[in-house]
């Protein structure tokens, strides 16, 4: 199965503008890909804790930087939106909270009314 990635804005510092959006404790399974500094592909499970439109947060216990760029996929739906850590938390005993902020997603990625 093929799934299909989007990513046509610009990247910018958005950790500075307002909050976008309605938030809503939700709980999706998803599955978070980036590349390490060796160029091997890390792939991550997690649950999300909040989404909204343009993101949400999850905690996994991988340590990223901020602008950390990334693969989420929506494990409900099968889509996936490339999306990049705005946001970093405090570190829990199951990982690191982190912001992430989708790169053009469609409104309906979470299959959520927000």
């Amino acid at each position: 199965m093929q799934l299909k990635v989007r990513e046509t804005k610009r990247l910018g510092s958005r950790h500075h503008e307002k909050r976008r959006g309605r938030r809503m404790n939700s709980r999706v399974p998803v599955r978070l890909e980036w590349d390490d500094e060796t160029s091997k592909r890390i792939s991550v499970e997690a649950h999300t804790r909040v989404v909204n439109p343009y993101g949400c947060m999850v905690v996994i216990k991988h340590e990223l930087g901020l602008e950390h760029r990334l693969a989420l996929t929506n494990l409900i739906s099968h889509t996936s939106n490339a999306a990049i850590i705005v946001w970093k938390g405090n570190q829990r005993p199951d990982g690191w909270e982190y912001g992430v902020e989708l790169v053009a997603p469609e409104m309906d990625f979470w299959g959520l009314e927000l």
